[in-house]
């Protein structure tokens, strides 16, 4: 990005109040998703389960 923007500004949770704002360039933005690294193979895979799984509930069947 030609601009330097602190990591809370780029947080793609609150991004688009600062484009609208003006904060944020939306081209700049959009720049620096394009040119950031692919790291999907280092991902790593998350198994969860819930003890108490209540959404037997919500349908009236147990």
């Amino acid at each position: 990005m030609a601009e330097t923007y602190e990591i809370k500004l780029i947080d793609r949770r609150v991004v688009k109040r600062y484009v609208r704002k003006g904060i944020v360039d939306e081209k700049e933005y959009a720049a620096h998703l394009k040119a950031l690294p692919d790291l999907e193979g280092q991902a790593l895979s998350v198994e969860s389960a819930m003890e108490d799984d209540q959404l037997d509930d919500v349908d009236g069947e147990e």
